[in-house]
């Protein structure tokens, strides 16, 4: 892998993390109602969850369930119940008043624990991340040299990337947090956020496996 592949590779994981998706939706839900730090807790499971997608698309599997029908519907299908899952109890939420201050969580935040598996499923929800693995690592990978430290410095390339641009909009959504501390606005942010989640599922219930 040559220095200029490697700088084409940058600018394409910088497009891809800095776009907002379902995983930044998380973070900056999270952000907003239990602060960075627990935020943070999400992102992690979401960058877990994108580990193992590189790892099976590594080992080869990734190729037998990009072209497997049924194995593609059936994760499909789950990232979008349960994309559909956190939107309709997102957009139905009570929670009428926002408590976090300077990154600290309120009595009711959600647990560590919790956040991280809810970021673990978000950002393993989505069959369309094992076919990107598979169809676009191995343009960046010289097959005339080692494969696994190159297959290392990218991965690990992207999970920084990925892990920064998550906590970044997790940090940006508690900053403005208390702008939504005004009555009304905490229920507004539920109902839209909801809804985003929900569309989230139904834009991923549209992806094709070509």
């Amino acid at each position: 892998m040559t220095l200029q592949t490697f700088f084409l590779y940058l600018a394409a994981v910088f497009v891809l993390t800095v776009t907002p998706g379902p995983s930044v939706l998380m973070c900056i839900t999270n952000g907003i109602h239990h602060g960075v730090r627990r935020a943070f807790a999400g992102a992690l499971g979401s960058v877990t969850a994108v580990c193992l997608i590189m790892i099976v698309s590594a080992s080869g599997l990734g190729v037998i369930l990009a072209v497997s029908e049924k194995v593609f519907l059936i994760l499909k299908w789950c990232g979008v119940a349960y994309l559909a899952y956190i939107g309709v109890r997102t957009f139905f939420s009570t929670q009428s008043t926002i408590g976090v201050d300077d990154g600290q969580a309120p009595a009711t935040a959600k647990s560590r624990a919790s956040l991280y598996w809810q970021g673990f499923l978000v950002g393993g929800s989505n069959p369309k991340a094992l076919l990107f693995f598979t169809a676009f690592f191995p343009q960046f990978i010289n097959p005339q040299a080692a494969q696994l430290p190159q297959f290392l410095i990218l991965g690990a390339t992207f999970v920084c990337f990925e892990l920064f641009w998550l906590t970044f909009y997790a940090h940006f959504a508690a900053r403005v947090a208390p702008w939504l501390r005004t009555p009304g606005r905490a229920k507004m942010f539920n109902r839209l956020s909801g809804a985003t989640f929900i569309g989230a599922g139904a834009l991923l219930a549209t992806v094709k496996r070509s």
